[in-house]
């Protein structure tokens, strides 16, 4: 007889306790030392070769030296987005009892595609989407779906609307959004079968908010032309500086022009929970369609959207299984629907994993009144940022502070705009060499300028008066040179 053998992959449940005591350390080492550390390290590419390329191992190594090499390597070499002076892009400043959430999740390695897989975790995912509809206005009988964040939750979104509103694909229908909408909209249209013609692009106001104007010329000229308008996507919160298109006015157009309203909330939404997000985003409670991202302004780790339809028959319509294509081995699963909710159709993914778990885990553990609270930090930094910008003197608030963004440029008589722009770029690079806070550019009516979006928690007053002060001594340096 052959005698019995260890089955692959396992581990004693001593090994299994020495490799996650030596993750649970690394872990808890960054959320100790991260504020003390680079926000931002990059190597060269050859460099990663060198340090990271191998030959696809046909035997085992110890995981403790595989752990020496992330350590070593991997985790340094890279933007830190939860550090508290991650200015840039939206930072993802999460919190400890979620990234235990995404322990359990990966560990207890949960099917959540349909009820009969994981009842309970549908049930966490159905308060949890419960708790963020009440949050941003819905009714109790809307529904929603978890996904990766605000690119796929846009994407299923429009999905949903053309085949709702359509049945399906009408290469006469137009989708209007401003230009300074997320690019994910014009890479879900694209994904869908949209061409390009049938985005159409609306200016923006003087506070780079949809212009509301032009979007009801537009609207008219494409009826005029054989067109089908069907669909606006509003910005609650745009990444470039924070704008939120007025709502409640674009609420009306629609429904006057039986037009579907998505609001793409992923960054500005979660505001809603405090008194200045909820004056700035009134109207979001009236949209067909809301996207946010729980790991931007809700505190979460990567990668966690969701996506919140008005109406409950919406994703279920659209993303549907047909009887014809309904898979045979699925069978025992829909002789049991009913009531059961089946996640598989109500979005794109078949396979997925319990995402509402740590979302669902750090509000009951903290509370919203601590979330709330997290969030006004983001308002009240970004506030004392252009102040301190305006008392300096030497910039121009080019977007003041709003949904925790503000942006700005070098001010100089002497310098010409092309010199500013230079500047601009050079002050980018000098700041991401210095190390103390990353702080990036965007473009706004043509011309680079410097942003900050502060909303880290953590993030203390006299950090942002001294990446000011470093923001104006390497401006300085860049326009000597």
């Amino acid at each position: 007889m052959t005698p019995p053998t260890k089955p692959p992959f396992q581990l004693t449940r001593e090994e299994m306790r020495a490799l996650g005591d030596r993750a649970l350390e690394i872990v808890i080492a960054h959320f100790e030392t991260n504020r003390d550390a680079p926000v931002a390290h990059q190597i060269t590419r050859a460099d990663a070769e060198r340090l990271l390329r191998t030959e696809l191992p046909e035997q085992g190594t110890p995981v403790n030296e595989l752990f020496d090499i992330l350590t070593r390597d991997v985790f340094p070499n890279g933007f830190r987005t939860d550090h508290p002076r991650f200015y840039s892009f939206v930072p993802s400043p999460n919190n400890f009892v979620s990234v235990v959430g995404d322990l359990l999740t990966s560990g207890t390695n949960l099917f959540a595609g349909h009820w009969m897989a994981a009842s309970g975790a549908a049930q966490i995912e159905m308060i949890v989407i419960d708790w963020l509809k009440e949050l941003v206005g819905f009714p109790a009988n809307a529904a929603g779906i978890m996904v990766s964040g605000g690119s796929m939750a846009n994407l299923s979104a429009v999905a949903a609307a053309r085949e709702v509103r359509l049945g399906g694909a009408n290469d006469k229908a137009i989708v209007y959004c401003s230009d300074q909408t997320h690019s994910s909209v014009a890479k879900g249209l694209r994904i869908i079968g949209f061409r390009p013609e049938q985005r159409r692009t609306v200016a923006t106001d003087d506070s780079l908010r949809l212009s509301m104007p032009a979007l009801e010329a537009a609207i008219k000229e494409d009826r005029a032309g054989g067109r089908l308008p069907f669909c606006v996507v509003a910005n609650a919160g745009t990444t470039n500086t924070g704008a939120v298109d007025p709502l409640g006015p674009l609420a009306d157009l629609c429904a006057r022009e039986s037009l579907w309203l998505h609001v793409d909330g992923a960054y500005g939404a979660a505001a809603v929970i405090t008194d200045r997000g909820r004056t700035a985003l009134t109207g979001i409670e009236r949209a067909d369609s809301v996207t946010l991202d729980p790991h931007k302004w809700l505190f979460q780790p990567f990668e966690l959207g969701c996506l919140l339809v008005r109406d409950p028959d919406v994703l279920r319509r659209a993303f549907r299984v047909d009887d014809a294509d309904h898979p045979d081995y699925l069978a025992d699963v829909t002789r049991h629907i009913q009531d059961d909710v089946n996640f598989y159709e109500h979005g794109v993914q078949l396979t997925r994993s319990f995402k509402a778990l740590k979302l669902w885990l750090s509000l009951r553990a903290y509370g919203l009144a601590e979330f709330r609270r997290a969030i006004d930090v983001g308002f009240d930094m970004a506030d004392l940022a252009e102040q301190t910008l305006r008392a300096d003197g030497r910039w121009t608030i080019v977007t003041p502070s709003q949904m925790g963004v503000v942006t700005f440029r070098w001010n100089d008589s002497a310098k010409s705009d092309a010199e500013i722009d230079a500047i601009t770029s050079r002050t980018v690079d000098l700041m991401r060499e210095d190390g103390y806070a990353l702080v990036m550019s965007t473009i706004l009516r043509g011309r680079p300028a410097l942003r900050l979006c502060p909303i880290h928690p953590a993030t203390l007053a006299h950090e942002i008066r001294e990446t000011i002060t470093r923001l104006g001594r390497h401006s300085v340096t860049a326009a000597t040179q």
